[in-house]
């Protein structure tokens, strides 16, 4: 499993676990891996750099491709098209039945931001170059230590007011981690008739920004007051937020300039292949969220 050291990931390993699975997770610090999970030897891998997938991916089954390269800056998608053809061709030259990847929601006839493209794009060379994928397309994860769910959250703690672009009224459809989580675990097995396999998924609330932070607002005791004008350019609001919350300006933008695209689910195909994951709300989620989870 790459990207184990993430958010997502370090929860997968944590579920796996939970059901008596031994995953190996990979990346590049497996001292770290190994000081976070003393029984499971780690592996080294660079997804740049080939050398290192060969060995790892040689008795894998199914192999979980949870790496981007958001916070790289402007190179940002180089790499993960880089990295995704490395992987793929890797795990298809070791034998490997299935890539499980967890990609972004999001029209592929919308004018997508750099970072939502790229998710698809890292998706379909994935599928391209390797064996078959199961691709999972979801919009917010709602997590404590989810990237979007900081930024939102300590725009709610330290702003009393936030002047904010049109994004503030996109809709999406926030997911919980723990859910996502679900969706991951159950995609190692389920049955497929595709090589490459979309499923949307998403909790079962559709709600715009600016109603996600006045639901975290609430639960906090707070009342920001939440403007959003069309003059402040989603460039410059990403770099302000990447100033004031605890994400770095690098990951920020991505982020931000994502938030422009409605990323809703628009087809069932999750609740066809997954009838037993019914996914919480998002009060839920959020309640879990600021409780650590």
């Amino acid at each position: 499993m790459v990207g184990a050291s993430g958010a997502i990931g370090s929860a997968l390993v944590d579920h796996l676990l939970s059901l008596g699975e031994r995953p190996t997770p990979a990346g590049r610090n497996p001292e770290a891996l190994a000081e976070r999970w003393p029984g499971l030897p780690p592996a080294r891998v660079d997804v740049l750099v080939p050398g290192t997938l060969v060995e790892p991916l040689a008795a894998v089954d199914v192999a979980y491709y949870l790496v981007h390269s958001m916070g790289a800056g402007a190179a940002f998608r180089a790499r993960d098209r880089e990295g995704a053809t490395n992987f793929a061709r890797a795990a298809a030259s070791a034998g490997v039945r299935r890539i499980v990847y967890l990609g972004g929601l999001g029209r592929d006839d919308d004018d997508l931001s750099a970072h939502l493209s790229s998710r698809h794009e890292t998706g379909r060379i994935l599928a391209e170059h390797g064996p078959e994928v199961v691709e999972l397309r979801a919009g917010i994860v709602i997590g404590a230590r989810s990237a979007s769910f900081r930024m939102l959250h300590d725009l709610v703690r330290r702003l009393p007011v936030m002047i904010v672009p049109r994004w503030v009224d996109t809709r999406t459809q926030p997911i919980a981690i723990a859910d996502v989580v679900r969706y991951l675990s159950a995609a190692r097995h389920v049955a497929t008739s595709e090589h490459h396999t979309i499923v949307e998924v998403g909790g079962p609330d559709v709600l715009t920004f600016r109603e996600m932070m006045l639901t975290l607002a609430r639960k906090e005791g707070r009342r920001p007051l939440i403007l959003g004008v069309p003059v402040l350019t989603p460039r410059l609001s990403a770099m302000w937020c990447g100033l004031t919350t605890s994400v770095s300006v690098d990951v920020a933008r991505p982020l931000v300039l994502g938030m422009r695209n409605e990323t809703v689910v628009r087809d069932e195909r999750a609740a066809t292949l997954f009838p037993q994951i019914r996914p919480m709300s998002f009060d839920q989620a959020i309640e879990r969220a600021l409780a650590g989870a």
